[in-house]
């Protein structure tokens, strides 16, 4: 804008025209003009300052004097307001070195008084500007009667005076000013803050003493800020003495051109007062939902603030209205659909959505950071996991979270320290956990993938699977842990889905649940692997993720199929109602056809306890006291025996172990098998008399003990019936047992303190002394407990049923001349080679249908033999 387009600028070629009585008159007018400028200026009013500036503008001068004037201005503020500002804050130079060294209060009163000094001085010149607009308007007035218009001119002035003040600070920041800022602002509005948290604190308890209505309750519980009711509450009066205090120093800034650095200032320490809080009440406590107290704090404190600041400085009144600072970038303005209407401001709502973002993904940040720590506790800690879902909704920052949790799981249980039951366990609850916060499964793919990569190459990694399946333990072997973390809850989950599922025809009901996915249909997110389609994250499978772990169905069946026989053959009863419940429940999801071999198992139970029973039935009561006459000399009645007859071909291959038992119980044991012929004619008993279970009472002069332990242990203890002491030598050939393994046997008994034993003449042959009167009874005790806890003492424990690294080497022996033929053949092959010339040639009886990972063990063993070699990936003969 061009101002005073009605006077001519100044031209030279008018001055080369004006006789010598004219050019002296502008001269002495113009050297009046600059000493009344001057003067006026310094404080002192010159009554011919106006005359000056008629006679300037007058001869076409005006835009020379409004030059001088302003550059006048420029000069002394710069001498007298800038440079005096910042001599201020020059002992703050190194403020950010000597942050312990700082004081708020005494930064805000140095703040305020050169405040108070810069902004009297710029008062003092847009006075003296004013005077100098003033006498301009009155040239023009007397030049046009009165009918000119001076508002364009004023404007330009003062805004071009405004221009000069802020590039004359701008230019002489000094770096420390911003942080000086900063700090004042902090303690401000931490000093606001506890003011707030006291009267906060004492509407709460008010509140939790009064009763709510329907409304407020539903208010409550949605959580959702209300920027109506923050805005109506006015719980920061705008005559706060506080905020006054900061509202004028915000306005001094503001009028200063320090607009964008103030908005910093107080942002930056609003934002930091924020996270504090955020950390303070999130903390290390999973067990509470804190997301809703932080949304009410920002409420109840920033809001309030920003609202009281606003309308202090007039934002919220008028976004148009005048000023001679520079407006907020987030000054408000009215609403546009309510004009006059007290309404929240654009600037109020601009801040809540910037204080709610921050505040979502700091707490979002925070438990992330812990987010190992939260699955742990799971499902404790699901408070947590609700406000993390709610933060990562609105933020969007999954990738984060799947980030920091990967890092995580590698550094603090990816690791050879941690069990496998411990994996397993965090696997499960992080499933659990992550499945609220994304159910389609897209992130909880990425984030199990190193787990399950992991898991599959751990050897125990099936067993505890099958552990979790069945004992509802966690996979912890001493029964501990939290039953939730079984999978046994899974499969009941499935068999209720099962029992659930409508009767529709199936035609209808895919057609139903075509129409309800197109209407509900969503993108993947970007994160999603695409060589997995969206069908497959409908639902997050937790029993099928874990079983996934192990590739096989067979693999998985056939671990459960001996860990069952293992269990069965160790009952001393005929309590099987929990494995036929688990064996229901696996049939469901794995199919019956692979449990078949388990469910005949099981049925052997059953015919097991009917048999015994129809034997026990038969006895007549000649018969009887024929056995009452035997049991009177040997002390073992038929009674006492209970058998368990399996059908070896559906069981899986049975460690064998040679034993001598007692003529009295083989004569028993021959008895039954007689009475089994009888009642099951052609069928006859082949017993495994290194299986079972005995209950002894040994009975000393002073005490009779009682004992559940194997047949081994039995036979060793009873040889001393009639024998007092045995060497080593002679008790294992009465036993029929190896010399090596009487010797890890018999160390239960001497744990006992039942036999003691010594050094005999020969040192290899040790004497094993029964005992004549138990002393430490402590160390003895009453009862050793049962069978399992005896073998968890040996060093080597034995099982009844062979374990699959077994049962694969002796069924991979059939294919071992295969193997060594193609080597001699073919000179040197690599695994994939063999296992595919195995696949092709070895079609008969047997069928090779061992995986690529079951060879790579069996390979391995002959390399350990020494049978093979291994160069560079390539498998010679051993020359």
């Amino acid at each position: 804008m061009e101002p005073l387009t009605s006077c001519p600028d100044i031209n030279l070629g008018i001055l080369m025209s004006l006789d010598d009585d004219t050019v002296q008159e502008i001269l002495q007018s113009y050297d009046g003009f600059c000493a009344a400028a001057k003067s006026l200026l310094n404080g002192s009013i010159g009554h011919d300052f106006v005359s000056h500036v008629h006679t300037l503008c007058k001869h076409g001068l005006h835009s020379l004097a409004r030059d001088y004037f302003l550059r006048s201005l420029e000069e002394a503020f710069e001498k007298n307001g800038a440079s005096r500002f910042w001599r201020h804050f020059e002992d703050y130079s190194k403020i950010e070195e000597d942050l312990e060294k700082i004081d708020e209060d005494e930064i805000q009163r140095l703040l305020c008084k050169a405040l108070k000094e810069i902004c009297l001085e710029k008062e003092n010149q847009e006075k003296c500007l004013l005077m100098f607009v003033h006498a301009l308007q009155s040239y023009m007035e007397n030049l046009s009667d009165g009918k000119h218009n001076f508002d364009a001119e004023k404007v330009y002035l003062f805004s071009k005076y405004q221009l000069i003040v802020s590039s004359i600070l701008m230019a002489s920041l000094p770096r420390h000013f911003p942080e000086v800022l900063h700090w004042y602002f902090k303690g401000r509005l931490e000093e606001l803050s506890t003011i707030m948290d006291g009267e906060l604190n004492e509407e709460n308890d008010c509140r939790d003493r009064d009763e709510m209505d329907l409304d407020e309750k539903s208010k409550h519980r949605s959580g959702e800020m209300d920027i109506d009711e923050c805005y109506h509450q006015d719980k920061f009066p705008e005559n706060n003495k506080l905020v006054r205090s900061i509202g004028k120093v915000v306005r001094d800034l503001r009028n200063l051109g320090f607009t964008s650095m103030t908005e910093d200032a107080y942002a930056t320490a609003i934002f930091l007062l924020l996270k504090a809080k955020v950390h303070n009440l999130a903390g290390d406590d999973y067990r509470s939902s804190v997301l809703d107290s932080i949304k009410e704090w920002i409420q109840a404190v920033p809001l309030q603030f920003l609202n009281a600041l606003l309308a202090y400085l007039g934002d919220s009144i008028s976004f148009d209205q005048h000023s001679s600072g520079l407006k907020s970038p987030l000054a408000s303005q009215p609403s546009s659909c309510c004009p006059g209407t007290n309404t929240p401001s654009e600037g109020l709502i601009r801040w809540k959505l910037r204080l709610e973002y921050f505040a979502y993904e700091t707490l979002q940040d925070l438990r992330i950071a812990k987010l190992f720590e939260i699955i742990v506790d799971y499902p404790e800690s699901s408070p947590a996991i609700e406000d993390l879902k709610q933060c990562l909704e609105y933020t969007g920052q999954h990738s984060k979270l799947v980030e920091s949790f990967i890092s995580a799981l590698r550094y603090r249980l990816l690791t050879a320290g941690a069990s496998t039951n411990d994996i397993l366990h965090q696997y499960v609850s992080t499933i659990k956990a992550l499945r609220t916060i994304d159910p389609a499964g897209v992130f909880l793919e990425a984030v199990g993938e190193p787990i399950r990569d992991y898991l599959k190459g751990r050897k125990d990694t099936i067993k505890c699977i099958v552990t979790m399946l069945t004992d509802g333990s966690s996979g912890n072997p001493n029964g501990s842990g939290n039953s939730g973390d079984s999978l046994l809850e899974e499969l009941n989950r499935d068999e209720d889905n099962q029992e659930n599922v409508g009767v529709d025809d199936d035609f209808n009901t895919d057609d139903k649940q075509a129409w309800i996915d197109v209407q509900r249909w969503e993108p993947d997110p970007v994160e999603a692997d695409p060589s997995k389609g969206s069908r497959n994250r409908r639902k997050v499978d937790i029993l099928g993720m874990v079983v996934g772990i192990i590739g096989s169905k067979d693999q998985l069946v056939n671990e459960y199929r001996i860990m069952l026989a293992e269990k069965l053959l160790n009952k001393s009863d005929y309590d099987i109602d929990s494995e036929i419940r688990t064996l229901e429940l696996l049939k469901i999801h794995f199919g019956e056809s692979s449990m078949q071999k388990c469910e005949i198992m099981l049925n052997d139970l059953i015919d097991s306890k009917r048999t015994n029973t129809n034997i026990k039935a038969t006895i007549n009561k000649q018969s009887q006291i024929g056995a009452d006459a035997e049991s009177a000399e040997t002390g073992i009645s038929l009674d006492n025996l209970d058998a368990t007859i399996i059908s070896s071909n559906f069981w899986p291959p049975i460690q064998e172990e040679a034993l001598i038992i007692p003529y009295p119980v083989d004569q028993l044991l021959s008895e039954y098998a007689r009475r089994f012929h009888e009642i099951k004619t052609p069928r006859k008993l082949l017993w495994k008399k290194n299986l079972g279970t005995v209950k002894l009472e040994l009975q000393f002069e002073d005490k009779a003990m009682q004992f559940t332990v194997a047949p081994v242990h039995a036979a060793i203890i009873m040889q001393f019936q009639d024998q007092m002491s045995w060497t080593s030598k002679n008790l294992a050939a009465a036993t029929g047992i190896p010399v090596d393994v009487l010797y890890r046997r018999i160390s239960f008994w001497i744990s006992k303190g039942v036999l003691t034993e010594s050094l005999g003449t020969d040192p290899s042959n040790h004497v094993f002394t029964l005992v004549d009167g138990m002393v430490d009874t402590s160390k003895s005790g009453g009862n050793s407990g049962n069978c399992e806890e005896l073998l968890a003492g040996d060093e080597e424990p034995e099982r009844s049923v062979a374990s699959i690294e077994d049962q694969l080497r002796k069924e991979m022996t059939v294919y071992e001349k295969f193997i060594m033929g193609m080597l001699t053949n073919f000179g040197s092959m690599a695994l994939d080679r063999i296992h595919n010339t195995l696949k092709m040639f070895c079609v008969a009886d047997p069928p090779y249908d061992k995986s690529l990972q079951q060879l790579q063990s069996f390979l391995s063993g002959l390399v350990s033999e020494e049978k093979l070699e291994l160069r560079d990936g390539m498998y010679f003969l051993k020359k």
